[in-house]
């Protein structure tokens, strides 16, 4: 008897793309930098991939699949795919809270700067989904044109008190998304990122159900409004914990979840996995760009991502076939 090949899933056939090229873009990482580490002192390269060169592609890829997760996850709040948190006053809210502590208590340790930042970054985005609600839903583009604007106004907010403070340059870090400085010691704040993906894994059906408005989702059982703060949490705590730790990087919230819902429809469950490793393969093509354009000078990634994202962005717009996604 003949046995049948089964043929994978698109979604399958996506995800092991995408990991494919994930573990060949981190291979090229370890390798990409000022010091060569296949010539030489063998014990001498070995430490400097696992102090330097390990730690700064593993906070790249926790990086990238954390806010590709949250983006999705707050597109499903506000139900409109061109929204981001890093643009829409989340990140700028994460920013304007690590300046208050900064200001307050310099002091500080960064595990309670991370605390500070995600509260305020809660804060921020709870006033966005409130005054978001008084935007009519069936046009995508005046919710993201409300939400640049209202990132730039926090973020005009905090770039006064910085220059009242001169604090502009310490702003321009957590704004800017760079990982030149990640070592050994200095990135494991992130690995807190895990959990929240847990969460974002096990409301994802109810996130998907809340998708559909909350007259419909209510109708089917659910607790709209506690949804509504998990969801609320786990974009606030993957915010503060990338401000604080690497700063802002535009985009990744945008472009990653509205091409996967393309592919792969409205279920949040089922775009988690592609989500995360293709906001992880973007955020690393970035930094490896940034890493060679002027080698051995390095361009932030925030930078390269703003160029790459920016593109991007407008390539959605012009889609029509966004429109209705």
């Amino acid at each position: 008897m003949s046995l049948q090949r089964k043929r994978l899933s698109p979604a399958t056939a996506w995800i092991i793309a995408a990991a494919s090229l994930l573990v060949a873009l981190s291979g090229v990482s370890l390798g990409v930098g000022v010091g060569n580490v296949f010539s030489g002192d063998a014990a001498a390269n070995l430490d400097l991939v696992l102090s330097s060169r390990l730690p700064r592609t593993l906070a790249v890829v926790l990086t990238g699949a954390s806010l590709a997760i949250a983006g999705l996850v707050m597109q499903s709040l506000v139900r409109n795919r061109f929204v981001d948190p890093m643009i829409s006053g989340t990140g700028q809210s994460a920013a304007l809270g690590i300046l208050a502590i900064t200001i307050l208590a310099p002091a500080t340790s960064i595990f309670l700067k991370v605390l500070v930042a995600s509260a305020a970054a809660c804060i921020g985005t709870a006033l966005f989904l409130r005054l978001v609600r008084r935007l009519p839903p069936e046009d995508p583009y005046v919710v993201a044109l409300f939400a640049i604007v209202y990132g730039g106004i926090i973020g005009a907010l905090a770039t006064a008190l910085a220059w009242h403070y001169d604090l502009l340059q310490f702003l321009d870090v957590w704004m800017s998304g760079e990982f030149s400085g990640i070592m050994r010691g200095r990135y494991e704040i992130l690995w807190l990122i895990a959990a929240v993906m847990v969460a974002a894994w096990w409301v994802a059906d109810r996130l998907t159900i809340l998708s559909l408005g909350q007259a419909t989702a209510t109708g089917l059982g659910l607790d709209f409004k506690a949804t509504l703060r998990v969801g609320l949490l786990i974009v606030s705590i993957v915010s503060g914990l990338t401000v604080a730790t690497v700063g802002a990087l535009p985009f990744v919230g945008l472009v990653v979840p509205a091409s996967v819902a393309r592919l792969l429809g409205d279920d949040v469950r089922r775009a988690i996995p592609l989500v995360a490793l293709g906001g992880a393969v973007l955020v690393l093509v970035s930094d490896i760009c940034g890493r060679l354009i002027r080698f051995p000078y390095e361009i932030p990634a925030g930078t390269v991502m703003g160029v790459v994202g920016a593109a991007a962005f407008l390539l959605l717009i012009f889609n029509r076939s966004f429109r209705h996604v």
